[in-house]
């Protein structure tokens, strides 16, 4: 399957959309109504509109459902990313979709995957009055990704060495160069999916069309994984300013303001109970892997512990229900980085619990 042209599944109808900033490609309900709720789909880092087709058929016509490709990803036109604006780069991207639609006057309801939850906060935080409601499901920590401690987001160090483009897997890296749809390594990109993207041994009946997807990333300084700088502190490496994973380092990103947002729209967070990329103990942290021996020279907790992504992401949530806010966390059990997708029919019966939709 070319990776760039990933056919959607019957019932689901691609789309090509010139907004004012680049050429989006969207996936959404081939015969959507205008006249029903709006929800946007906005996934995460290697992954794209795909990994939402199933979500899309089964909420149906309940809602006008549209899932983007982010800019690097999927079929949406190549554009580099200036890491040094955090998520605005995305979330200006998605302004200019939501003009594009005609859905500027809102409301709009937001979902975000991973990555795809900071870009739903950050939009929000930007374009307030458009929002009715947020979902996130296994969302970054507001306090980006990587080289921070404590639930107040405090750096690490204070070139936020141990963050950004320059963490990127080298060995996944050269595979998804290669294109590789191998499973004979734990770094080939469908061995990373099975182990990371899921909770084993499940296994998605779209894998091959997923491992696709992981493959359209565009793969380069400007994209994926961005540049690096090197750095005196541990592990030696700190970000640079282009491309996604800098644009995830705290260093540019941090959207912990959503918590003051007073009287926002309500939230559902949802996640999994073994997510592995999200967690407390993220084995995408390089204080996790330092801990378990797998980053050499690591300088101990109390200078680099492992990043309380949740910790993190309930203190703001806390402090967005005390400003006026509401949100409700839903955890799956037996369940990884992908409750949309492990456990469809819960999340489809939550989602639409929560937007008030009628029972299919």
């Amino acid at each position: 399957m070319d990776p760039l042209h990933i056919p959607p599944m019957p019932g689901v109808v691609c789309q090509d959309i010139a907004t004012a900033r680049l050429t989006t490609r969207v996936r959404r309900l081939e015969k959507a109504p205008e006249d029903a709720p709006r929800v946007l789909l906005v996934h995460g880092n290697l992954s794209s509109s795909v990994f939402w087709e199933e979500l899309i058929l089964a909420l149906g016509p309940a809602v006008n459902a549209v899932a983007m490709d982010l800019r690097g990803y999927g079929d949406t036109r190549r554009a580099p990313l200036d890491a040094t604006r955090g998520l605005r780069d995305f979330t200006d991207d998605l302004a200019a979709l939501v003009d594009a639609l005609g859905w500027s006057q809102g409301p709009i309801h937001l979902v975000g995957w991973s990555v795809g939850g900071g870009v739903v906060m950050q939009y929000a935080l930007d374009h307030i009055q458009q929002v009715a409601s947020l979902v996130l499901i296994c969302p970054m920590s507001p306090y980006g990704f990587g080289a921070t401690k404590g639930l107040h987001g405090a750096p690490c160090h204070d070139d936020f060495a141990g963050s950004g483009g320059g963490l990127a897997n080298p060995e996944l890296l050269a595979r998804l160069k290669a294109r590789d749809t191998s499973a004979d390594d734990p770094s080939s990109p469908r061995s990373v999916m099975g182990a990371f993207y899921f909770h084993p041994p499940f296994r998605p009946a779209r894998e091959e069309a997923f491992l696709a997807s992981i493959l359209s990333a565009h793969l380069s300084d400007q994209n994926y994984p961005g540049d690096s700088t090197p750095s005196a502190h541990w592990p030696f490496v700190a970000p640079g300013t282009t491309g996604i994973n800098n644009a995830l380092s705290p260093k540019y990103c941090n959207v912990s303001a959503f918590g003051d947002l007073p009287d926002g729209p309500p939230v559902l967070w949802v996640r999994g109970a073994d997510d592995q990329i999200v967690s407390d103990a993220s084995l995408f942290d390089p204080g996790t892997l330092g801990s378990l021996g797998l980053l050499p020279g690591w300088p101990g907790k109390e200078v680099f512990p492992s990043q309380p992504m949740i910790g993190q992401t309930r203190r703001i949530l806390d402090t967005y229900q005390t400003s006026g806010g509401t949100y409700r966390e839903v955890v799956f059990e037996k369940c990884g980085h992908s409750p949309h997708i492990e456990h469809p029919q819960a999340f489809v019966d939550e989602v639409r619990t929560f937007w008030n939709l009628p029972t299919a």
